[in-house]
């Protein structure tokens, strides 16, 4: 079967003031693939995520994702919100509506965004949280419920809006580490699924072996290395070794 590229980034760069966080960065990203992004903290994982959805205006560069391109020098708002609708983000501190239930909080974009009529978002949004394990859960506010539970939430939620890529920003980095595993189940059978896109910021590494199609290694503000886990995780560049050889004492 012919692969189909649904995402395509070329000659990215991102400038804070005078930092240059994003360099030059090319990549294509085929549908159905589950792609990690690792590397030291502050090289510009994040801010990858956010320049594909639009949270932040990249410097220079274009992305694509499907049939709509956003252009740095582009000034069309509407071409933005036609990307950013493509794609929906899990962040890493869940980013629920604290004075809804979980319920509401998984239908919200499909009444508000997708103009679903009620009905049948409740229950489209029952579906999801009973793919996350949370159907239970539905008549809780957030602050009845763990992180680890309010993050799952979160991945209903994105999940509601049907993304063509599903962008996870260190999904678990705010998680006590007993909860961690539940989340990334839920992350896991989604990959397995091969029916989404997915770009993972982590710093799970058996996590990322496990789930990725390809790994990105980011350093600088570009890409060091990608490919397999196999050939990132044993790969000959000595910034790469140093990094996985202490991550994964």
């Amino acid at each position: 079967m012919q692969k189909q590229s649904i995402l395509t980034i070329e000659g990215l760069k991102k400038i804070f003031g005078e930092l240059s966080v994003l360099k030059q960065v090319d990549l294509k990203v085929d549908k159905g693939e589950a792609i990690s992004i690792i590397g030291p903290s502050g090289t510009g994982k994040s801010t990858l995520l956010r320049c594909i959805n639009c949270l932040e205006k990249m410097t220079e560069g274009k992305i694509t994702i499907g049939d709509v391109t956003v252009d740095a020098k582009g000034k069309n708002h509407k071409v933005v919100y036609e990307l950013r609708k493509k794609t929906a983000m899990v962040f890493q501190n869940y980013n629920l509506f604290k004075n809804m239930k979980a319920l509401q909080n998984v239908m919200e974009p499909l009444v508000q965004v997708q103009k679903i009529p009620k009905e049948k978002a409740q229950s489209e949004a029952e579906k999801l949280l009973e793919k996350v394990g949370l159907l239970d859960k539905k008549d809780s506010y957030p602050a009845h419920m763990s992180g680890g539970q309010q993050q799952r939430v979160g991945i209903a939620r994105a999940m509601a809006v049907k993304p063509e890529v599903m962008l996870f920003d260190e999904p678990t980095s705010s998680l006590d580490p007993e909860l961690v595993g539940e989340v990334l189940k839920v992350i896991q059978d989604l990959a397995n699924s091969h029916t989404m896109t997915m770009l993972i910021v982590t710093h799970e590494m058996n996590f990322a072996k496990q789930v990725s199609d390809q790994i990105l290694f980011m350093d600088s503000g570009i890409i060091l290395e990608q490919g397999t886990a196999d050939a990132v995780f044993n790969s000959v560049n000595p910034r790469v070794q140093k990094f996985v050889g202490q991550v994964t004492k």
